[in-house]
């Protein structure tokens, strides 16, 4: 890299010209008109990760078009309107097939196209005279990403990247506490002798305990967990005094319908499991389907990989996870499965994995790959709520944003929500059932005492019958 940064925009489009001759060559115009795409994209992002879009960047965008197209006029507006808003980086189509004909061949374009995006990038970032953390972050993000595709191909690598954190120009004091900060949680070079490292405080195990206690219904969940709780304090007594543990596969299986705390319960597990030593942090991650699963051929595998390096050292929630299984044989979906699989396998001691959904579809999911059914062996079942839980749940609401039943109120909740249970049918929601009600009467209630003069305290908690009744839905009846 140069020592000195600032660029003119004629300056920065040769060196853009320079770095991609080879692939305008190599993959004919069609090639180049998506590479100039791709370029753009990443342009815009880089630049959003700094200070912001400037002028200046505007005129270094209508310099990053090719040949094979006129050069445009961009305006300020517009272009800091066409920044991609999604924080996954999506490689492009045309390097999957460039990766894949590398191995095949033994060359190394794929690796050459990384270390000549890393110096494009690396002087994009520095049209404003220097390059920042955030955006030398951002564009190892991209190359780490490009790598694993290689990786997984098979491509060798001859010559080490270029570090885009080794060019960081701005903010050296911030950059250099980020830095360290970085290399504390990632496991690379150890901090000085003698400096303080701020560690995340361990959830407390009673308070969380305390937290599903007061969870409304769930009982024989609550007692399942107590008993696990037990029985990994135990097994950990036994590690601490070189006693024989046997091995043991903590992936559980979450089963019932939405709304019946599947969720809150899966993140107090994982608190839990940190407050007693099992996993590093504790933290939840939360995926579905769209989460893990993408649109081309490979690219599914890095975005759930990414997925599961948030969840190291916690759990992974994947819910709705038969709909993995449900698209046939070429689903992407599939892949999505293998590369959880993997990971489970490969990081027992820092990873757990909670599937959840509906029963039916659920006992069909395992059933659908021969390593789903082995790894999963602990089974939660967390029933429908009937009328008084739903009640419960609702008196809480109440009780939480200030709001207060009359006796009156409180008859014919009891008496909504008895019917809500017994005439609930596959669409049931439990627990978001009872949210939608407290909603609806919040809005009903808020129409009432908005036309009260002089609203006191008492009328703004108090809650009618009448705030509990569609008078449309009752019309409609009548």
């Amino acid at each position: 890299m140069p020592t000195t940064w600032t660029r003119t925009p004629e300056e920065f489009h040769k060196i853009y010209t320079a770095n991609t001759d080879a692939f305008y060559r190599l993959g004919g115009s069609a090639m180049a008109k998506e590479l100039d795409e791709f370029m753009t994209k990443c342009a815009l992002s880089l630049w959003s990760k700094g200070s912001g879009i400037t002028q200046r960047h505007v005129d270094m965008a209508n310099q990053i078009y090719s040949r094979s197209r006129p050069q445009p006029r961009w305006m300020l507006w517009s272009l800091t309107g066409s920044i991609c808003e999604g924080e996954v980086f999506l490689p492009p189509v045309f390097y999957w097939n460039l990766a894949e004909s590398d191995a095949k061949r033994g060359t190394e374009a794929s690796r050459t196209f990384i270390r000549m995006l890393t110096n494009i990038l690396l002087y994009l970032a520095a049209v404003d005279d220097d390059v920042s953390y955030e955006e030398a972050a951002f564009i190892t993000e991209c190359t780490d990403k490009l790598n694993a595709i290689c990786d997984t191909s098979g491509v060798r690598k001859s010559k080490e990247p270029l570090n885009p954190l080794d060019f960081v120009t701005s903010s050296e004091q911030s950059f250099i506490e980020k830095h360290k900060l970085q290399t504390q949680t990632t496991g690379g070079e150890a901090p000085a002798a003698g400096e303080e490292q701020k560690q995340e405080e361990k959830p407390d195990f009673d308070e969380l305990m305390a937290q599903l206690e007061a969870l409304v219904g769930l009982e024989e969940v609550k007692r399942d967990i107590k008993n696990l709780m037990n029985l990994m304090k135990v097994r950990r007594l036994r590690e601490q005094n070189d006693l024989p543990v046997p091995p043991m596969s903590l992936h559980m299986v979450f089963m019932g319908n939405p709304g019946t705390g599947k969720t809150t319960v899966a993140r107090i597990l994982s608190g839990l499991y940190a407050a007693i030593g099992v996993l590093e942090k504790g933290q939840l991650v939360e995926v579905d389907r769209s989460g893990l699963v993408a649109g081309y051929v490979g690219q599914t595998a890095l975005k759930t990989q990414e997925v599961i390096k948030k969840a190291l050292g916690g759990v992974l929630f994947i819910d709705e996870a038969y709909s993995l299984s449900s698209g046939g044989e070429n689903d992407f979906g599939r892949e999505a499965i293998e590369t959880i699989l993997k990971a489970m396998e490969d990081h027992r001691k820092e990873l757990i994995v909670i599937v959840a959904g509906y029963t039916g579809p659920m006992e069909k999911f395992l059933g659908s790959n021969p390593g789903l059914e082995s790894r999963f062996n602990k089974y939660f079942f967390f029933p429908d709520y009937n009328g008084e839980q739903l009640m419960e749940i609702f008196r809480g609401q109440c009780r939480k944003n200030g709001y207060r039943l009359t006796e009156e109120s409180e008859k014919a909740a009891v008496e909504m929500f008895a019917g809500l249970y017994e005439n609930r049918g596959d669409n049931f929601g439990n627990g978001r059932d009872v949210r939608n009600c407290f909603e609806d009467m919040v809005v009903r209630q808020s129409n009432r005492v908005a036309q009260m003069e002089n609203p006191g305290k008492e009328d703004l908690m108090a809650v009618l019958p009448e705030d509990l009744e569609d008078k449309d839905e009752e019309e409609e009846k009548a």
